[in-house]
Parts: C-alpha cells; structure tokens; sequence
C-alpha cells in the first residue's frame, strides 16, 4: 500500500499542464486491436491500467514500443495471436472489457472474467456489455474461471472470422464503457448500427474522434444517438491524446481550496459552462483565456446562497452533460471548506458516498443522507488528520485536497488510486508549491 504524507497549509499558486484523460487512453489503446497497421499515440500517460494493457499486447504476440518520458507509444498488431483456451485478460482492471470486440473481431472469441474490477464504487454489472455482444451476433458461455465470448457466424472464403452483425440498440442508461463497446463492435461489423441513449462525455467524443481517425464512419459524435456504418478494414493513426478534464478541474479545486491561484492548460474551455457554474456555487470563479484556465477567489469560500428559500445548495452528478459523478468528490472538498452547507447528489453508483467518517476526523462536517446523497456543513474549524481512503481515485484526491488546506501534518492512507490515473500527481502539484510525499508500507 502507498501513503500519502501532506503538510497542508500552504497557497498552491503555478501553472500546470494536465495528463491526458485515462477515461480516453484505455478505451483508444483497447481500439488499436481493431486494426493490422501501426498506431503512434502521444502524450500516453504513465499509469498502472496503460501499463497492463501494453503487458497484455506484448504476451498477444504485438509489437509494442512504449517510452513513457516523452508519452510515445508505437503500437502494431500484426502478428497477435489469442487462444480463448489459455489466453486471460486481467481480472482487477475494468477496461479489460474493452479487449473483446478487437479479439472477437481478429479471433472470433475472446475470454473474460466474469468479476472484471474498478474502483469500488458499488454494484458495477457486465450484464450491458454481455447484451450488446449478444445483440451483435456473439454467443457468451459462462466457465467455471471466466466468459467465453465467440463470433458464431462462419468465416468467410478468405478465412477471415465471420463478422458481427449490425443492430439498433436502446441502452438501459448511458453508460461510457458500454458506448465505447458498442462503437467497438460496430465499427467493423456488417451493416448500419445505431446506439440511443448512449455516453457523451469528452472522453467518449475523444475515443469517437480517435475510432474515425482510423477510418470508422461514426455520426452522431457528442450526442445521445450514434450511427456507425460498418466497414472492411481500418487503418492507421498518428494521434495526440487531449488534456485531462477531471485534472483541469482538480488542479483549479486545489487552487481554490489552498486560497491560491493556479493556471492549468485547457484546450477545450467549451466543455466547462457547467463545472464553471458549479465551482462559482462555492464562491470560485473560473477564467478561461489564451488556452489557458484559472481560478480566482474573494477571500474564504463560501456557498452561494439558493435564491430559492429553505432548500439548499445542491450539486447534482449524473451522466454528461450533468456534473460527471467522477467530479463529486472534488466538489465535495470544497463543500467542506467553503461556508455554508450543500446537498451532493451521485445518481450513478450507490457505494460511493460512504466516506464521511473519514472527513468527520479532520473536523469536517457531513452527513450521508442515503447510498447517493451527502449533505456538507462547510466552514467548520478542521485540523490535520490521519485518514484512509476507499479504493475510489478522486475520494483519494478529494481527501487530499482538504488536507492540502489545512495548516499541519496530514495522511492519506491507501492513497494508491491516485498513481492509477494520474501520472506524477504528487510531484506536478509539487510543483505548485504543495509539500507532499509518498511512503511505502502495510
């Protein structure tokens, strides 16, 4: 386990480049399988997740090279070979799931675990990924050690694996992974595919935009409703990740909550009317000018009062375009800082709002009103804290944010998710000015 030593106190002021999004870089290196000819991805960052996904590639028999101090990656699947009797995609990561469509597409089968793992954030189901394999002509058998995903249409007169077929599809809510699947298995399927009621955020439009980039026909991008027109082949890439929202958004939180002023690199300002809205709920304004965002305040924060009377201020997190439940515990962060008290609502996941015991030990005050809604009481005196985190990236971030506030010695235990999605985030905010420090132990 990795701790986090956080000697809080101190304005962070700077600017920072933000990582790309790890959101975008799994599911766009999942796709790499779709295609026999060399992919360049730049800006590839150095998380756990890519790095076990390059591990996967390797043992398939692809040829991978991968230099993770200037982000380059070369990736070409020519010679990869896969035997559904032998071959296992990792349990504990989620995108894994992603791998199918790719395999099923060069193999005609692909085998999975039946329990594929994230962060814990609740019940997290393959059941739609297991609907839309069905639904584009793929039979799923349940192992005693994991599912076996097979094309049951016969292979062509060339050899090829028979193609998946096209279909419309209605998912039951918009699900990110389930979106990029279902583009996935489209793509070079038979036929006209049509999604409603699929995933829009800026990650998904990035993946879309990558898919098209090797030669997918996808319309539709940034809405509820995609079409994708199945072809033969697709081709190759020379493609640059974009920044990070969830870091932009991170980086400001820190700003903010250390009373600071930091800038942060944004090349996509368009997707922030919301998030700019919803920081200004806890007295922060957010600049965007010149490529580049900031944050600015007036002196501590305080919660916007409802012009409406005897409700309270209220963040809502659903999928996008509402505030990305991934954003809540940042929010969170700043509810207990700011005065004033607001209402956090997750309607996505039902585990992850569970963490107020650990910000009741810095002083903070919140109570979980149910499995999806919190209630802060912001303002209160709050002092250094020994605290542990769940396995929930940004409740690990969020725990650091309000240390990082707080005059004194502070520590994250369990705080590994951090160094799963971001790359040197320890030492980029050191960068800023925090004094922040890893420690190794059980």
């Amino acid at each position: 386990m990795s701790h986090l030593i956080v000697h809080g106190g101190t304005p962070l002021s700077g600017r920072i480049t933000p990582s790309a999004n790890k959101n975008a870089v799994l599911p766009i290196l999942c796709a790499t399988l779709l295609t026999k000819q060399p992919v360049r991805l730049r800006g590839v960052p150095e998380i756990t997740d890519v790095k076990k996904i390059v591990e996967v590639f390797r043992k398939l028999g692809s040829q991978v090279e991968l230099d993770f101090k200037t982000g380059i990656l070369d990736v070409h699947h020519r010679d990869t070979h896969f035997d559904p009797a032998t071959d296992r995609l990792p349990e504990e990561m989620r995108s894994s799931i992603m791998l199918v469509p790719g395999l099923m597409a060069r193999f005609g089968a692909a085998r999975i675990e039946d329990d594929v793992k994230g962060c814990t954030l609740g019940a997290r189901e393959i059941d739609p990924h297991v609907e839309v394999f069905q639904r584009f002509g793929a039979s799923v058998e349940r192992h005693p050690d994991g599912l076996v995903v097979r094309v049951v249409h016969q292979a062509d007169e060339e050899g090829h694996s028979g193609r998946l077929l096209a279909n419309d599809h209605w998912t039951d809510y918009a699900s990110v992974t389930t979106t990029e699947n279902f583009v996935l298995c489209a793509a070079l399927a038979d036929g006209v595919s049509t999604l409603t009621n699929a995933a829009s955020e800026p990650h998904v439009q990035e993946f879309c935009n990558f898919m098209s980039l090797l030669g997918a026909r996808i319309e539709g991008h940034g809405t509820s409703k995609l079409k994708i027109t199945g072809v033969q082949d697709l081709g190759g890439a020379d493609y640059t990740f974009t920044e990070d929202f969830h870091e932009i958004v991170t980086f400001l939180a820190l700003g903010a909550i250390t009373g600071g002023n930091v800038q942060v690199k944004n090349g996509a300002p368009e997707m922030f009317p919301l998030l700019d809205r919803t920081f200004a709920k806890f007295g922060v304004q957010i600049v965007h000018e010149d490529g580049w965002s900031r944050c600015v305040t007036d002196g501590p924060l305080k919660v916007k009062e409802p012009f409406t009377r005897n409700i309270l201020q209220k963040v809502e997190a659903a999928p996008w375009p509402y505030v990305p439940v991934d954003l809540l515990p940042i929010f969170v962060a700043l509810g207990v800082k700011a005065e004033g008290s607001v209402l956090f609502w997750n309607k996505v996941y039902d585990g992850a709002m569970g963490w107020t015991s650990e910000l009741a030990k810095f002083g903070g005050h919140a109570f979980l009103s149910d499995p999806h809604r919190m209630i802060t009481f912001g303002g209160k005196p709050l002092s250094p804290a020994e605290v542990e985190s769940p396995y929930i990236i940004r409740v690990a971030i969020a725990l650091l944010m309000v240390a990082a506030s707080i005059p004194g010695k502070s520590v994250i235990k369990n705080a590994t998710p951090i160094r799963r999605a971001h790359p040197n985030f320890v030492e980029h905010i050191g960068e800023l000015g925090a004094r922040m420090e890893w420690v190794e132990g059980d």
